[in-house]
C-alpha cells in the first residue's frame, strides 16, 4: 500500500508540475519568473499530489469509513487543497474566489456524492463479475 501511494504521489506531482508549467507558459509566457515562484509551483504540485494522489486513493480504496464520511472528507480536502493552490498561484485570484467558497463546497459535495454512487455501482459490477469468474 505504501509503495502504491508513493507512486501515486510522484505521478500526480509530476503531471501537476508539467500542467502548471504549461499554464504559466500559455498565460504568462513573456514574463520572467523568480526562483521563489518555482517553489510555489512545487507547492501546488505537492498539494495536488497529497490530495489527489495519496488521500483520495487511501480514502476510497483503503480506509473503511462510511460513504458519507468519505464524501465529506474528500470534499473538504478538495476545496482546501484547491484554494491553497490558487493562493500559491495568485493571491489576487484567491481573494477574488474566496467569497464563493460556500457555493464551491456545496457543489463539490454534490459532485462527490454523484461520483461516489457511479464508482460504487461500477465497483460492485466489477466485483460481481470477478466472483462469477471464480465460481465458473
Amino acid at each position: 500500500m505504501i509503495n502504491q501511494l508513493k507512486h501515486s504521489f510522484f505521478q500526480v506531482f509530476t503531471v501537476t508540475s508539467l500542467w502548471v508549467t504549461l499554464l504559466l507558459t500559455v498565460f504568462n509566457g513573456d514574463e520572467l519568473i523568480s526562483m521563489q515562484y518555482l517553489w510555489r509551483v512545487a507547492g501546488i504540485a505537492v498539494i495536488a499530489a497529497a490530495v489527489f494522489g495519496v488521500m483520495y486513493d487511501a480514502l476510497w480504496n483503503h480506509f473503511t469509513f462510511r460513504p458519507v464520511w468519505n464524501i465529506l472528507i474528500s470534499s473538504i480536502l478538495s476545496i482546501t487543497g484547491s484554494t491553497a493552490a490558487v493562493w500559491l498561484y495568485s493571491t489576487e485570484m484567491f481573494e477574488f474566489i474566496l467569497p464563493w467558497w460556500p457555493g464551491m463546497l456545496l457543489l463539490t459535495v454534490v459532485l462527490h456524492t454523484i461520483a461516489f454512487y457511479f464508482y460504487a455501482k461500477a465497483d460492485s459490477r466489477k466485483k460481481a463479475e470477478e466472483l462469477n469468474r471464480i465460481i465458473k
